[in-house]
């Protein structure tokens, strides 16, 4: 009898809070979620030298933030730097760093901690693409999408989130990929890595929940396929419902969930929806679907060749 009413009391207690989170999700969809303030904070970007990297420094360096910008690319970054500092960021870091190579990951993180501090917002980024058919792609472009794509995201969590953890603050942000929800013809590696990237943020982020560290958050970015010659000449058979996305406003729509502290932020929205038919309509209806809107014949102009965002 016992249990049966520490079950019953268990199951009105979750119901409970279910309720109250899905109307302070409904009310933060009406009225937009007050922005965090992140003047000053330290805000580390992998992939900095180019595309999504590059706007996203740009955008947080007009928000008063402390920039440390990784990249291969030495001179990339270096621009990077620059542009920074044009709109107006007084503290800006480049580091050379290959997110391909743990050691590499680990050697300059130490160097960030030691001459700028702990980092308060990690923003993995970096990615690379092969865009062959799974048999064609060699094993190292294999191998090195994993190091870049996913693994690297190992690497920088337990670098930065300890301090993170000691500090009862921080947020962690991992950019996906649409790609990272559903499997794309002639992306199998890149897939595989952005699946893992997304399981990974999210496990993180549940244990955070578990364990009440509060002060940690999450952001995972799934973004349809962006303009950034990463995946240059794509192209959608729906551009109104998947377009192939313009950088810019992927980077605005980045930066505001992390302001926001959401969790998730699948761009456009229409991936939420495709999500949904993946996980309610028969596995040949949701393919044919997937097909009609050209999301599997997405690479057949891909011309580019192990490209990085």
């Amino acid at each position: 009898m016992a249990s049966k009413l520490k079950s019953a009391k268990e199951l009105i207690v979750f119901l409970g809070k279910s309720g109250i989170a899905f109307l302070e999700a409904m009310m933060f969809t009406i009225i937009p979620k007050p922005r965090k303030n992140v003047a000053g904070e330290i805000v580390l970007i992998t992939g900095a030298g180019s595309g999504l990297g590059r706007l996203l420094a740009v955008r947080f360096a007009r928000l008063g933030s402390v920039l440390v910008l990784w990249d291969i690319n030495k001179e990339g970054n270096e621009d990077t730097c620059r542009m920074a500092r044009e709109v107006g960021a007084t503290r800006v870091y480049a580091y050379t760093c290959d997110c391909s190579q743990r050691e590499d990951i680990y050697r300059v993180a130490e160097q960030v901690k030691k001459e700028v501090g702990d980092v308060s917002i990690l923003i993995n980024n970096a990615g690379i693409v092969t865009g062959k058919s799974f048999l064609d792609c060699p094993d190292d472009l294999m191998e090195k999408a994993l190091d870049v794509n996913f693994k690297a995201h190992l690497w920088t969590y337990k670098s930065f989130l300890p301090a993170m953890i000691a500090n009862e603050r921080g947020h962690l942000v991992c950019i996906s990929s649409a790609a990272g929800l559903i499997g794309v013809n002639k992306l199998a590696d890149y897939c595989a890595s952005k699946f893992a990237a997304f399981g990974f943020a999210e496990s993180v982020f549940v244990e955070t929940l578990v364990q009440k560290l509060h002060g940690i958050k999450t952001t995972i970015v799934c973004p349809f396929f962006i303009k950034t010659g990463m995946f240059e000449g794509c192209s959608t058979a729906c551009p109104f419902l998947l377009p192939i996305l313009e950088p810019e406003y992927v980077a605005d729509k980045t930066v505001d969930a992390i302001l926001q502290e959401k969790v998730y932020l699948n761009v456009p929205r229409f991936i939420y929806f495709v999500m949904l038919l993946k996980s309610i309509l028969p596995v040949k209806v949701s393919m044919l679907l997937a097909g009609y809107m050209g999301i599997f014949n997405v690479m057949d102009g891909f011309v580019g060749k192990n490209k990085k965002n």
